[in-house]
């Protein structure tokens, strides 16, 4: 038999398409939202992570696990993103988004076998979640500070104990209702509040400091270690003389020659020092060095003097103290300058750190504890109640957790699917009973029987609302807006837009070609010989 064109062009490429194609992809979703099923919710479980040179990590944070497993499938990679993206815009929700994916790509694997073809299941799925979106927004409460409170705490439940969670809940708020009138891209709250890690304490005694605080010592110990007020520049660059861009060789013939350059050298610092001077500045921060030439001159001038700074923390010097970041100190002018309301050095384990406050809002975030794990784990979650906090108070509405949304979700859209007349009705339906896996995994992880519940839900709402949800810490089945159990709207939002979105690209893929060899350059000249 002839090989067709199209077969001889993909001898190399191994090839699955149609259905097989679907239930690859589909798996490979499955397969992923399994790795992290056991995470969602206060009663879910930890995992341990273990890279390969033996460093250890304990987090039950989905996008955590997530980014840090090595996973190849292409498929698993979309799902990997789509927790991403939800962690970036909504700093809430990954386990969810995954779990919410992986179950609306096995309901439509499911529907694709009794015939519906997948543009119907797609459109079906755009119809459900444009409905849910609309209902969502018709059930969202404003919430008011203990509600506020109430969301943090179960964007942090499970993660870390009830008392750190009730004091990360705390620092979180106090630096969102700071940073409120800010505006910006989606990493405002994490430019804005620099984390430090400090070894002594406990991870409760971790503190919000309005202002920045670093691990610096001053560069001359003659020079003041404090100062109530100042103004302060900073340099991008070092301050040093001027040196060759170019490799070069200088013969030298005079010795006088030697000293010249140093003369001119010494009048470069010199002058830049003077400008320093000029502008009445007291205190100096630079990004790479400081030449030793320059140092006394700095002394003599009463400039206190920091070098070494990573860019970020220059950036938030520049927030708190209204200055501007430079980078030719000959061109300085006094708008450039900015003015500090203090500056401090303490002696914390042996180690200076310098703390510059000011008016611009900027802070920093202490993280104590006695040990690097429960550091990391008590860091990343402030990271989570400071990205929900922030949304939060430039967006102040809740939904009701405990799975209670979902239920709602579920039950609406079964009603909803009667009103379309063709296949996407199934889809509809399809999406409702997807959106079921967050009450079911709920359960599942804090030892209760999902099918009971699910059913006791469904019944309840239609008696008592849609604010009726499964309580994990009780068992019990009770009003969460009583019991304080909230979700944020945009959280809620973010994960069933993202979802669908995420299946659907799945779901138009009907080819997957897997080459077999690198591609290389073809031989032409081995070609022109044989002509």
């Amino acid at each position: 038999m002839v090989e067709s064109e199209h077969d001889v062009a993909l001898q190399d490429t191994d090839r699955i398409e149609g259905r097989s194609a679907l239930v690859n992809n589909v798996n490979a979703a499955i397969a992923l939202a399994g790795a992290i099923r056991s995470t969602l919710g206060p009663r879910g479980a930890d995992k341990m992570l273990v890279d390969e040179n033996g460093s250890v990590l304990v987090t039950n944070d989905g996008v955590t696990v997530l980014e840090t497993a090595k996973v190849e499938h292409p498929t698993a990679n979309l799902l990997i993103a789509t927790s991403s993206a939800q962690d970036r815009v909504a700093r809430d929700g990954t386990t969810t988004s995954v779990l919410l994916t992986a179950e609306l790509l096995r309901n439509a694997l499911e529907l694709s076998r009794i015939g519906v073809h997948p543009s119907l299941i797609m459109k079906g799925y755009q119809l459900a979640c444009e409905e849910s979106m609309k209902q969502i927004e018709m059930i969202a409460r404003d919430a008011d500070d203990k509600q506020m409170k109430d969301v943090i705490s179960t964007t942090l439940a499970g993660k870390v104990d009830s008392s750190l969670a009730g004091k990360m809940t705390e620092l979180a708020l106090e630096a969102a209702n700071i940073l409120s009138s800010i505006e910006g891209s989606d990493d405002v709250e994490k430019i804005r509040v620099k984390r430090l890690q400090i070894s002594s304490g406990k991870a409760s005694d971790s503190e919000l400091v309005r202002g920045l605080v670093v691990r610096k010592k001053r560069l001359d110990s003659s020079t003041p270690k404090d100062s109530e007020t100042g103004r302060i520049v900073v340099l991008d660059g070092g301050f040093e003389p001027l040196s060759l861009e170019l490799d070069a060789q200088i013969e030298i013939n005079d010795t006088g020659v030697i000293s010249g350059f140093q003369k001119r050298k010494t009048t470069h610092l010199e002058r830049m020092v003077k400008s320093l001077k000029d502008n009445a500045v007291d205190l100096l921060c630079v990004r790479d060095g400081i030449s030793d030439e320059a140092i006394p001159m700095l002394r003599d001038a009463g400039i206190t003097s920091y070098r070494r700074f990573e860019r970020e923390d220059l950036e938030r010097i520049c927030i708190l103290t209204g200055s501007s970041m430079i980078r030719d100190m000959n061109r300085l002018k006094k708008s450039d300058t900015g003015s500090y309301l203090s500056r401090f050095e303490t002696k914390i384990n042996d180690t200076w750190h310098l703390t510059i406050e000011g008016e611009g809002e900027a802070m920093t975030a202490i993280i104590k504890g006695t040990t690097p794990i429960i550091r990391e784990e008590s860091e990343r979650a402030f990271d989570d109640a400071l990205g929900v906090a922030f949304r939060l108070v430039n967006n102040p509405f809740i939904l009701p957790g405990g799975g209670a949304t979902q239920i709602h979700l579920a039950r609406h859209l079964r009603a909803y699917s009667t009103s379309q007349r063709g296949r996407e009705q199934l889809a509809i339906e399809g999406f409702a009973d997807a959106l079921e896996i967050i009450p079911r995994v709920l359960s599942e992880n804090a030892g209760l029987d999902p099918i009971d519940n699910i059913l006791a839900l469904s019944a309840q709402q239609s008696e008592k609302g849609e604010w009726i949800g499964l309580d994990v810490m009780s068992g019990k089945i009770c009003d969460v807006s009583k019991s304080g159990i909230h979700d944020p709207l945009f959280v809620s939002s973010q994960a069933i837009i993202g979802a669908t979105e995420a299946a659907i690209s799945v779901l138009r893929i009907d080819d997957v070609l897997w080459a077999k060899v690198e591609p290389s350059t073809p031989d032409w000249n081995h070609s022109e010989d044989e002509d």
